[in-house]
């Protein structure tokens, strides 16, 4: 059940585990249990999280737990795993696999056992499908390389099960992602503004692909609750994959939960700047910093963006 907003210390929450759900509207506090009973007619329950939070990790767990207690028809859907490797994923829920199989032969996150495990395991044991939602990692990566384009040079074999629509666009996502690329670049010359737009295609690619996803497992499994779990930037303020899907199916109802991350010099709640988040948020503590060293920062992450010789695209100069 709901409750009125609470006072600071009882509101903020205590561990890195502890997420404190909240109605944007009126401050109001959620239980999990509260949350599923609202949400049991929704057709889509699109969940956001902060990639490696252990807060939206639990909070995802639990609520998959709740909303199958009022509706046991549930289809998971995760952005944490590229439609190329559904197979490998159903050989797992299948029995015909074992788990250190599937994430090899899924190229699962490598943070799969700590994050998302407890989900794909209610699933396998409840008989429930898994949706591998995302668009192929290496199409992704060869879009934001060359441009929308690159997926006219591919056989159709290599594009089926893409969305007719892979680069359907929302002004506003647009606006935002632009915003935030270039909030942490100096001032764009015409090369970063391609490879801005680029990068941005491949981000269309990936929501596009989510939404068409979601939609034509509505098609195989009807009747079913589908919960996609996401990348907060994916779904808040209903941009990204939940606009997309809203605009192929305008009829379709979704909820979407974001998490706020509650400032540590915060003496309220920081509700007002993020009302327009989600239809419901969750309250979590931030991440501890990963660098203090800017030198050592900007050397980690060229590290982990430096293309591996083998990662060639079509056309890619040799």
């Amino acid at each position: 059940m709901s409750q009125p907003g609470k006072n600071i210390a009882e509101t903020r929450p205590q561990t890195l585990y502890e997420a404190r759900l909240v109605e944007p509207e009126n401050g109001s506090t959620l239980s999990v249990e509260a949350l599923g009973q609202r949400l049991a007619q929704t057709d889509v329950i699109v969940v956001g999280e902060y990639h490696g939070h252990q807060a939206s990790h639990l909070l995802q767990s639990q609520l998959q737990a709740a909303l199958y207690r009022q509706n046991p028809m549930q289809v998971l859907s995760m952005e944490q795993f590229n439609m190329d490797n559904q197979a490998a994923l159903d050989a797992y829920l299948n029995g015909k696999t074992g788990e250190t199989e599937m994430i090899e032969d899924s190229n699962a996150w490598d943070n799969y056992r700590g994050s998302y495990r407890p989900l794909i395991e209610f699933s396998r044991q409840h008989g429930l499908p898994v949706i591998a939602a995302n668009a192929p990692a290496a199409m992704v990566r060869c879009v934001g390389r060359q441009g929308s384009g690159y997926l006219n040079t591919l056989p159709k074999a290599q594009q089926q099960g893409l969305p007719d629509t892979p680069f359907m666009d929302i002004p506003a996502y647009r606006e935002k992602f632009t915003g935030a690329i270039t909030n942490s670049h100096r001032a764009a010359d015409e090369a970063m503004r391609k490879r801005i737009n680029n990068t941005y295609n491949a981000q269309l690619l990936r929501d596009n692909t989510m939404a068409s996803r979601i939609l034509a497992a509505r098609e195989t499994h009807p009747g079913y609750q589908i919960t996609h779990i996401t990348g907060t930037f994916h779904s808040e303020e209903h941009l990204g994959t939940v606009a997309l899907l809203k605009q192929r199916a305008p009829d379709l109802s979704v909820a979407v939960i974001s998490p706020v991350v509650w400032p540590a010099d915060a003496n309220e709640m920081p509700l007002h700047n993020n009302r327009y988040k989600g239809d419901f948020l969750y309250f979590i503590q931030p991440l501890p910093d990963a660098f203090r060293d800017d030198t050592r920062e900007q050397k980690a992450m060229s590290a982990k963006f430096r293309r591996p010789a083998k990662e060639t695209c079509r056309g890619d100069s040799p």
